[in-house]
This record gives C-alpha cells, structure tokens and sequence, in this order.
C-alpha cells in the first residue's frame, strides 16, 4: 500500500530524496504535453438488466491483451452498486446486489460481507437483506465490520446465489484512522471499500480479521463493478474502471462505471478537482486535483507512464486502459486501488522529492496487489516487499546505477533503522510494531528480492518474475506459490535462503 512513503519514515527516504535531487538535476526534464481530449462516452445503456447477459461492457476497459480474461474467471462475483451522496457529502445510501458464485469444492452455509467503515472511523448500517428475493436476518461481529448472511439452503459448489441489501454511510471527516482512506476532508471525499464487500474464503475458511492500523485493510477476489452515482453537481466524481454514461437533472448528477476484473471499487468527489490529462502507449492517464497543482500532476503522469513502461516490459502489460489520480488529504504519501491511485497534496509540486517515489511505488501495485493478488494482513511482503523491489527497478531502469544506489540506500536505511534485526519478512503485519512493518516489509523485504535474484542468477530470475506474474494474474498468490515457481525455473532448492530471510 503507501507504507514505503509513510511519513513516519519521512526521515529514512530523505536520503534518498537528496541523492535523487542531485542526480536528476542533470537528467533531461519531460518534455511538456497537451492534455487530449476524452474518450467517447459508451453507447451503453444504463437501463440494461443486471447482470448483463455477457461482459462486453467490460471490453473497452481492458487492454487487447487482456479482454480475453472475459471469457474467464467463471466465480468472479458481480456487483451493482447505488451510491447516493448527500450534498453535505458525508452521508451516503446505497443499494448492493452482488452475484455470488460458490468456487469452493464444499457446500457453503453463509457467506460474509465485510463493513470496512464500521472500524475506519465511520458507521455503516445494513439493512433489507435478502438472498434470491427472501429476507435473512445477519448477524454482526468483529466490531459490526463483518456481516454473516445465513443460508436456509447451502450453495453447493458452481451453484449461484443473488444477495441484495440497503446500505447508508455516514463518512468520517478526520483523516486520523488507517490513514484517511474513508474521510470527507478539506473538500475531499474519498470513498475506499465503502460498499458491504464479499470476504475471501480460502484455506482459512472465511478470511476476516479487524486489520491493525498501520496495514492494508483488504484481501479480496477479483470481481465485477457496475457502479452508479447520485451526487451533487457542482462536484468532480472519480471512480475505479471506466465511465459509461452520464446524466444531471436539477441540482443532481448521475454517473455510471464499470470496473473490472478489479479486487475494489474506489470513489472520490471534490468540487475542487480540475482534470490533467496523458494518453500513452493505449493509456489513458488522467490526475484529478487542485488547479494550481497543474504542474506537479503532469510531472506525476510523466513519472507515471515511464513506470508503467518499466513494469510492463519486466513482468507483464498495464491491463486497463486507464489509470486515474486523485489528490486527497491521507495521512499517507499515495495509496493504490485498481486502477486508480490517490496521492497526498502536499507533495504534488514538480520537483518534490517525494513525488517520484511516491509514484512509481503506487504504480507498481498495479500489478503487485491487484494483478496478482494475495493476502495483504497474513503476506504483506507478497506486495510491499515486492513492490518495493519493483520501485528499485524503476529507479535502476531510468537513472542507472545511480538511481539503483540511491533507492537501495533506502532499504538498507530502513532496515538498519531496527539495528538490521533478522526479523522474518513473512510475519502478518499484526505481528510487527510500526517501526519493524517499516523496516521489514520495506527495508529487508526489497533486498530479499535482490538475494533471491542473485541465488537464481539474473536472468532466470527475470524470465521468474515474468512467469510468475502471468501464472497469477487475476488470481491470489502465496508464499508456497512464488517459492516453489521459483525453484522451478532455477532448479534449485530455495529453502535455505527462504529459512534465512521469510520463515519465522
């Protein structure tokens, strides 16, 4: 998520922010660009049926590489979703119906809706709940942020089942709880996980946890979004994945998304918001914030595409053929959903130190969260770590050597921040204090990539890390998953090295 720039380690990347200012002085600066224009509205009709009885809808959201993947993934869940946005902005209603489809080998009894906002500072209410049009009565837990939903009959497996509720939503104007990612602030809203989401059922049962404040609240499945608003008119709305059709009347607007596949839906509104636009090799990059922050939001799509290049060419092609920016006032340096990335205003000035960073890290989730997901409480390392060591490419790709010493002086300062303790990467993020989440998963975890690369040698290791990106795209990765794929392309038995630096 948006630890590696957290400001609790404001003082470890300022190393790296002098080194990165003295080198980039003398690296060519991005030549500026045009905004273009917007994409053509769809022709979609936003009165279809729902579900639709196919996922074209879907089609013009995902790169040609990638619209095969709609004739997969048979237990993804659908969901339609109705957001109504008070013109305060801080309440909300809502309707929810998801098609759940059993993708286990055992009958399923219930089936668990997390309430996010229940335990980030907010209160959601959930109310008419009904499977295939009959009412249930839940029953809460986990501090009302779990919903159980009953069955009178089990879903056998590949059986579907259609589940309905009503939902209202007063949001948080604070930003103090897991970093602001559910807020309405300094004329920002932003909306994360704020919507009943279908937990992930795995090896553990039903995975549901109150997460620690200082981690990723969410591990979930890929499903499918269709998504409309009702808001204010005089705000800027913003939301994961595509949108698909628009319409005010009076004081209101209407607007309607798609998104998908993706493991989230994200919304962000501010009657602040201006639009600063890049297209790029089938991209289109656009960064919502502030009019006089103009400047730094075109240097972050520059630094933006040149990262998604970078990421593509190494483990596999942007999948969306959008990525969105919004400024928020979060407690952290940037934050990632799919397909959407939001950034702390502070630091969107051209030339920030931070901004780079900050940037190229987020982006790099893209495919190290959400392409190939993973248990973000349980691993945090299977996308921070990670993703940091994709950071670290980054760096090395654009600036060479000097970018590579730079961003691992980083690493090396956040580890040695704990007297380089040898403290397992491959504890859940409960298990670590705030100052070890930093150090480990940010600091020890992006070298053990690099020790990892130097045991396989480089270049089976980068035909691995491409290899395991496209195994896992769409699905949800473990540790046991990247350690055996890799000791598969070296031939090697990797255990030693893993008993070194992940088990505890």
């Amino acid at each position: 998520m948006k630890k590696i720039f957290l400001l609790s380690g404001t003082l470890l990347f300022l190393t790296l922010c002098l080194f990165i200012t003295k080198w980039t002085e003398s690296t060519p600066k991005p030549i500026p660009f045009t905004p273009a224009p917007e994409t053509a509205p769809s022709t979609y009709t936003p009165n279809e049926s729902f579900p639709p009885t196919d996922r074209s809808i879907y089609k013009d959201g995902l790169v040609p590489e990638y619209q095969g993947v709609l004739n997969e993934l048979p237990f993804a869940s659908m969901y339609e979703i109705k957001f109504n946005i008070a013109d305060d902005l801080y309440h909300i209603t809502g309707n929810e119906t998801v098609i759940y489809t059993n993708a286990e080998d055992i009958e399923l009894k219930e089936v668990k809706f997390r309430l996010f906002a229940n335990i980030l500072g907010g209160e959601m209410h959930v109310d008419e709940v009904t499977v295939n049009d009959e009412v249930i009565i839940p029953n809460y837990s986990l501090n009302d942020s779990l919903l159980t939903v009953p069955l009178k009959t089990p879903i056998k497996p590949k059986e579907s089942i259609t589940l309905s509720m009503d939902f209202n939503l007063t949001v948080p104007q604070t930003v103090e709880l897991n970093y602001g990612v559910q807020a309405y602030y300094e004329d920002v809203l932003a909306l994360a996980h704020a919507f009943p989401m279908i937990a992930v059922y795995d090896d553990e049962g039903w995975n549901a946890e109150i997460p620690p404040q200082s981690g990723d609240v969410t591990y979930a499945d890929m499903s499918f979004f269709l998504v409309t608003v009702d808001a204010p008119k005089g705000v800027t709305l913003v939301g994961s994945g595509r949108e698909i059709s628009r319409q005010e009347s009076g004081s209101r607007q209407m607007v309607k998304y798609e998104a998908g596949p993706v493991r989230d839906f994200y919304l962000a509104a501010s009657p602040e918001y201006e639009v600063f636009t890049k297209e790029s090799n089938g991209v289109t990059l656009r960064f919502y914030t502030r009019d006089y922050l103009q400047e730094g939001a075109e240097s972050a799509l520059d630094v933006a595409a040149r990262a998604i290049e970078v990421y593509g060419k190494r483990y596999a092609p942007y999948p969306y053929t959008e990525l969105d920016f919004v400024s928020t006032p979060t407690y952290a340096l940037g934050i990632e959903y799919p397909g959407m990335i939001a950034i702390t205003e502070w630091i969107i000035q051209p030339g920030e130190d931070y901004l780079e960073g900050t940037v190229a890290h987020e982006v790099g989730h893209q495919w190290f969260y959400n392409l190939v997901g993973n248990d973000q409480l349980d691993d945090p390392w299977l996308d921070e770590s990670i993703t940091q060591f994709a950071t670290l490419q980054y760096f090395t790709d654009e600036y060479g050597q000097a970018g590579n010493q730079g961003f691992r002086q980083d690493m090396e300062g956040r580890w040695a921040n704990i007297g380089k303790e040898e403290i397992p990467i491959g504890l859940p993020v409960k298990d670590y204090n705030d100052a070890e989440y930093s150090g480990i998963i940010y600091g020890r975890g992006g070298l053990f990539f690099e020790s990892l690369r130097n045991e396989m040698g480089s270049e089976i290791f980068d035909v691995f890390m491409k290899d395991y990106v496209q195994n896992n795209s769409w699905d949800i990765a473990t540790p046991k998953k990247l350690k055996s794929e890799a000791e598969a392309h070296c031939g090697c038995n990797l255990t030693p090295l893993f008993e070194k630096w992940i088990y505890p």
